[in-house]
This record gives structure tokens, C-alpha cells and sequence, in this order.
């Protein structure tokens, strides 16, 4: 090629290899360029990262950002579509929440800063949420007023009930009474054998999902009873079940049930037992035994209860950030771990108890051991951005908790305000909060709510007669609604795997454990680097 403007040195040198050859020069390294797993996370010669620390290089890209697969295990048998989870905090995770996280694919874990009960109620309300038959209906007789019916809607959030001689499933249907049967009636004390409809479609027993999903669509009903031969109700489908499965096609839902997937939190205290019979009546999927601690006696014993006692239902433990914790959990028998201890940005332990890890070097050593075993894992905390997530997942999480990045949503049952700068936000606190401690709604009336509070089981502070804060209140930025955040954290998660050349987590991990995946220490000059530099900006995260 002739020279347009002179020829001059490049490095100091004029004399070149072939470009041809240049991604066979590249054998001539005795590594690929940038530090392996194994060298990033060396504490013993770079202390202890957090997730600011350092960043993953880019790899090559030869597919499109929406062919990367985000399925990933948050047990030993179940897996999501998305590996996003919602923490069990009391500003953060209701059932709305847990209903959005698992429509989007993801998991709400429902937090037991409350009575029994009213954690239970919140796990019957996401169990009914979706549905493929549906065999627990809730079913009236046909003495049943127009007031009682619509308390039952303003209770379960749906409007459609069947009608039966008994009341009960599996007694003789008469009717269905829906929302548009009672929208205009003033007679609250009539019974709904007046108002119900009686011209009805139905479905045999024997039917198949898909069948019975056909039937429905062609009869234009919102509700599809199938009954036996003597026409008695045993279950049914709903019409907004099918216009759910086409808006939420990623929904985390079991396989036989076709219902959301629901977690929910525990202490591990033995009350906390009782709590768990109401909760697995109500339809629980996994448990989190909720400890900022989760290498003790109490978590250990009650681990080998609930396999013991209930051994279809999942148990994840925790709170864990060495191996050697992880050890005894994984040896009574869990089916997941959570990792963090002070990382939380409404956490401070490691600050006032001087306990814990900084969260990049806890979920690399704690995931990569519980790998060995075939137990998923779950960084909880230091998550502020998309950018967080990708490092915890490639370092060896399989999904990722989020406490105070959800807690501004719609979904989260925090209070809305204005603040003092004008902007609106919601009112966020940690469980070690005083404010969390001294809730009384955990012990539902009780003398001594203290012994019954999360926030106080969580911290082991249950009999303390000073509270030692481990967390503080105060308030987030209000982030929209679930139904665009998720998908946004999503979208950007499927973007930056595609940067690191990576098509699937389960890939992301292999590539990591190969060396393949290749990392970058930040200095504090990088970081400022990679920040934005400007007078004055806005910055707005997804459109």
C-alpha cells in the first residue's frame, strides 16, 4: 500500500508482522489480556473488592443482545427466566411485589415484619394470582349476599365466584356471579341467586389444559367450570389466566399448577415453626430463613426441621460471606444461599459491629464453594445499578437480591412523599433499623412484640433490653412501576453479556471458572474515569 503522507514509526518501530496474522500473535502472550477470576479476587493481595472495584472486559460479539438466555437456578429444583429477587424487607416486598417480580420472571420474597396470618393472606393472594385449573375456587351458595360477594372481591382482588347448592367445591353448580352482574346493583342485601348467571359453558372432568384453554376462548366467558358427570363444580379455568400467559410469557409459574412461584421469609425462632404451617397451607414455594447471620445453631436445626418436616418445600439460608459458613448450611441440607453481610445501602454492620465483607470477594468465595455442591446462590446487597448485577452474576451468583434498587417502585408497599428538594420518593428502611425493630405489626397485638419483630430475630436482638441499630430509614427515588423497571434492568443485562461475548449465566460462569471471562482492577482514578464528567446533566436510565 503506498504511503499518502510519509511513513513513520509506530512504537518505535518500522519493520511489522503481517495483519493477517494478528489473531496468531496473539499466542506469543502467556495469558489473555486482563486478570482470570481467580487473580481479581485474591484478597490476600488485593483485599477485599466490592462490586466499584473492578470492571469485566468485553469479549467478542457475534449474536444479538436479545438471544441471551437469563434463565438461572434460585434452587436446587426451581429456576427463573429472569435472576432478578426482591428482598423480604417491610419497605420493599408485599404480595403486589411478589405478584410483578414473578410475572416478569423473576421472585418477591414476602417479608415477615407482620402476624402469621397476614403473611399467609399475602401468599394466597399471589397463589390465586395466575392460575391453570384452578382447584381451590373460592365458591359461594346461593344464600350469599351482594354485600358479602363484593367483601370477597375487595379480599382476594377477583370478582369472578362460582355458585353452588353447598357453597363448597364439588356440590352441584347452579351459577357464576361476576364483577359486571353486581356493577349496578343497589340491593346489597339480596342473594346473588337473583343476580347470577345461569346460562353456562362448561368443561368435563378429564379435559386437558389446552383443551379446556380452547373451549374457553370460543364460548367468550370469562370463566370455564369444569364439572363431572352429576354436574358437580371441581375446579375451573379464567379467561384473564390466558390474557396473562400472552402478556408475561417469561412469568415464573410451576409447571402443573400453571400459579406464580411465591417465596417467603422466616426467623428462626420456635414460633417461627407455627408461622411456617399457616404459610405452607397457603401455597408457599420456598422459604428464606431470614438471619444477617446465618451460621448459627438456630439456622442449622431448622434447616433439618423443615427437610424433615416438609421435604417438598424449598429452603434457602443464610445470611453467609466465608466458606466455612456456607459448609454447614450446604451440610444441613439447603437448597440455596444468600450472600451478604453490611453490603445493604440501608445496612450498617460492618460499620457499628465491625462483621462482615466487602460483597464482591464474599460472593466469589461462598459461590464458588456451594458450586462444588450443586447449591445456587444469591447476592443480596451492594446492588445500586445494572453494571452491579453483571459482576455478582459473573461472579459466580446465580441470581441477584434487591432491596433498596426496588424499593421506589410502584409495586413496593413504601409510602410516597415529596421531598424537601421537591422530588418524589418513598420511605425505605433496613430491617436493623430501630424504626423496623419497633414495629409492633409482627406481634399482632401481643404484650411483647419485640420477641415477635423480623427486624429483632434478624439481628438476634429479640431480648435485648437496648436495640443497637444495624441499619438505618429513610427514603429512595421514586422509580415507576415494576412492569418497565424490571424489564430495563433486564434488557440491560442481556446487553452487557453481549459486550462480555457471553450468550447465556450459565455460559458467563463457565467462561469465568475457564479463565475465558477476563476482569480489570479500578483504581480510584479509573473509577472517576468511568464516571460522568460534566458541569451538569441529567441522567435518565431508560425510556
Amino acid at each position: 500500500m503506498p504511503s499518502l503522507n510519509g511513513s513513520t514509526p509506530v512504537n518505535g518501530s518500522s519493520k511489522f508482522l503481517d495483519y493477517r496474522n494478528a489473531v496468531e500473535a496473539l499466542n506469543e502472550y502467556q495469558s489473555r489480556d486482563g486478570l482470570s477470576i481467580e487473580d481479581l479476587v485474591d484478597t490476600k493481595q488485593r483485599g477485599g473488592l466490592t462490586y466499584n472495584d473492578f470492571l469485566v472486559l468485553p469479549g467478542y460479539i457475534g449474536f444479538a443482545a436479545s438471544e441471551v438466555v437469563l434463565d438461572s437456578p434460585i434452587t436446587k429444583r426451581i429456576t427463573l427466566k429472569t435472576p432478578f429477587v426482591s428482598s423480604p424487607m417491610d419497605t420493599v416486598t408485599e404480595h403486589e411485589m411478589a405478584i410483578h417480580m414473578a410475572l416478569q420472571g423473576g421472585l418477591g420474597v414476602i417479608h415477615h415484619n407482620c402476624s402469621a396470618d397476614a403473611q399467609a393472606d399475602m401468599i394466597r393472594k399471589v397463589k390465586r394470582y395466575e392460575n391453570g385449573f384452578i382447584v381451590d375456587p373460592v365458591v359461594i351458595s346461593k344464600e350469599t349476599t351482594v354485600e358479602e360477594v363484593r367483601a370477597l372481591k375487595e379480599k382476594w382482588g377477583f370478582g369472578g365466584f362460582p355458585v353452588t347448592e353447598s357453597g363448597k367445591l364439588g356440590s352441584k353448580l347452579l351459577g357464576i356471579v361476576t364483577n359486571r352482574d353486581l356493577q349496578f346493583e343497589d340491593d346489597v342485601s339480596q342473594s346473588v341467586d337473583k343476580v347470577m348467571i345461569t346460562d353456562l359453558v362448561t368443561a368435563q372432568l378429564g379435559v386437558t389444559l389446552p383443551e379446556a384453554n380452547k373451549i374457553l376462548a370460543k364460548s367468550r366467558k370469562g370463566k370455564l367450570p369444569i364439572v363431572d358427570k352429576d354436574f358437580n363444580l371441581v375446579s375451573m379455568i379464567s379467561r384473564s389466566d390466558l390474557t396473562k400467559n400472552l402478556h408475561f410469557p417469561l412469568a415464573s409459574k410451576l409447571p402443573d399448577s400453571k400459579q406464580l412461584i411465591c417465596a417467603a421469609a422466616i426467623g428462626t425462632r420456635p414460633e417461627d415453626k407455627t408461622r411456617l404451617k399457616k404459610l405452607v397451607d397457603a401455597g408457599l414455594d420456598i422459604v428464606i430463613l431470614d438471619s444477617s447471620q446465618g451460621n448459627s445453631m438456630y439456622q442449622i436445626d431448622m434447616i433439618k426441621w423443615i427437610k424433615q418436616e416438609y421435604p417438598g418445600l424449598d429452603v434457602i439460608g443464610g445470611n453467609v460471606v466465608t466458606r466455612e459458613q456456607a459448609a454447614n448450611l450446604i451440610a444441613a441440607g439447603v437448597d440455596g444461599l444468600r450472600i451478604g453481610m453490611g453490603s445493604g445501602s440501608a445496612c450498617i454492620t460492618q460499620e457499628v459491629m465491625a462483621v462482615g465483607r466487602p460483597q464482591a470477594a464474599a460472593v466469589y468465595s461462598v459461590s464458588n464453594f456451594a458450586a462444588k455442591f450443586g447449591v445456587p446462590c444469591i447476592a443480596d446487597g451492594g446492588v445500586q445499578n445494572v453494571g452491579h448485577i453483571v459482576k455478582g452474576l459473573a461472579l459466580g451468583a446465580s441470581t441477584v437480591m434487591m432491596g433498596g434498587l426496588l424499593a421506589g417502585t410502584t409495586e413496593s408497599p413504601g409510602t410516597s412523599f415529596v421531598s424537601r428538594e421537591g422530588k418524589l420518593v418513598k420511605a425505605y428502611r433496613g430491617m436493623g433499623s430501630i424504626d423496623a425493630m419497633q414495629d409492633k405489626k409482627a406481634g399482632a397485638g401481643s404484650k411483647n412484640s419485640q420477641a415477635s419483630n423480623a427486624g429483632t430475630a434478624r439481628y438476634f436482638s429479640e431480648g435485648d433490653s437496648v436495640l443497637v441499630a444495624q441499619g438505618v430509614s429513610g427514603a429512595v427515588a421514586h422509580r415507576g412501576s415494576i412492569g418497565k423497571f424490571v424489564p430495563y434492568l433486564a434488557a440491560g443485562l442481556k446487553h452487557s453479556m453481549q459486550d462480555c461475548g457471553q450468550r447465556s449465566l450459565k455460559e458467563l460462569h463457565e467462561s469465568a471458572a475457564n479463565g475465558t471471562l477476563r476482569f480489570e482492577v479500578r483504581t480510584a482514578s479509573a473509577q472517576l474515569e468511568g464516571g460522568v464528567n460534566m458541569e451538569s446533566y441529567e441522567k435518565k436510565l431508560y425510556a
